[in-house]
């Protein structure tokens, strides 16, 4: 029987992902609430070169390899127990080192004794209250409000903006050459990759439904962010980027973007990698909540 199953398995088509492919996408990871940052077609677009991501719709299930790994299966909560016995057998037939990668905490809590849970803490997404990255009330948020007060009082003529134009998108690209050159792109090979998928977030804004905010001075954007809506009470931020010899632009295009999103209880500003100092940057504005992630293995029999 495992083995009829594991030819069915590998007899789905899997493929790349393109743009043709958001509305199957949105589709399926509607059929229940995801909080990780990642789960959501501007996220898979993005990354799908870097993680060399594949896709398949079989028996009304979104299946998404990441190469060998999968992702948990994109389905109705009553079809989740039918797409995971499919993976693990195809898994037995052709073992990776994990069999899920990156899976929700509701989605491990359903899986069996068989399964050995193994939490990611780089990974892990930092969510904060929007009203509280707006307003940055009480002595916590000390070092940011410092931040704006002295980028307002060295740049007064700074403008934010939420209208993305042709010649915005093109500042933004600008300012994203710039932050490039000053990064070592071979100590994370992630930026190359990230760079190209910014590109093509500016290049199809409306595509991907996103919303962005960028602070223009001088002509030059000096900081710019791009997040969407991904659930139904939450927004993630994208991307967010700025020019380090301009003080206090990451905390002014933090406090502004945040602004976008003022209707909605929680921002997402997604996981730190474990770089220390995005770690230490994420845990200054005191998230509400982490989002946990999983990379899940069978149990040794």
């Amino acid at each position: 029987m495992r083995n009829e199953i594991y030819q069915e398995v590998m007899k789905i088509d899997f493929k790349e992902i393109t743009k043709d492919d958001k509305k199957i996408f949105d589709k399926y990871l509607g059929l229940t609430y995801h909080e990780n940052s990642a789960f959501n077609f501007t996220n898979f677009y993005m990354w799908r070169k870097y993680y060399n991501s594949r896709w398949a719709i079989e028996d009304d299930v979104l299946f998404v390899k990441y190469g060998d790994k999968f992702l948990q299966p994109f389905c109705a909560d009553a079809q989740i127990d039918d797409a995971v016995k499919k993976i693990v057998d195809a898994y037995k037939e052709n073992p990776a080192e994990y069999i899920f990668i990156n899976a929700e905490k509701n989605f491990v809590e359903k899986l069996g004794s068989e399964f050995e849970i193994l939490p990611q803490r780089n990974r892990f997404d930092y969510v904060y209250n929007t009203q509280d990255l707006i307003n940055l009330s009480g002595r916590k948020y000390h070092r940011a409000k410092n931040l704006i007060n002295a980028f307002r009082s060295l740049y007064p003529t700074a403008e934010y903006i939420s209208d993305f134009t042709d010649e915005v998108k093109k500042l933004c690209v600008d300012c994203l050459n710039i932050w490039y050159t000053e990064h070592d792109l071979t100590e994370y090979p992630a930026l190359p990759f990230e760079r190209g998928a910014i590109l093509e977030l500016l290049d199809d804004f409306n595509l991907f439904n996103i919303k962005g905010g960028a602070i223009i001075l001088a002509g030059k954007v000096v900081a710019f962010s791009l997040g969407e809506q991904i659930n139904s009470d939450t927004a993630v931020i994208h991307i967010e980027k700025a020019d380090f010899d301009v003080k206090g632009a990451y905390a002014v295009i933090n406090q502004k973007f945040a602004q976008t999103w003022k209707d909605l209880p929680f921002i997402n500003r997604e996981e730190d990698l474990g770089i220390a100092g995005v770690r230490a940057a994420k845990e200054s504005y005191k998230p509400v909540k982490m989002i946990e992630k999983f990379h899940v293995k069978l149990s040794k029999e």
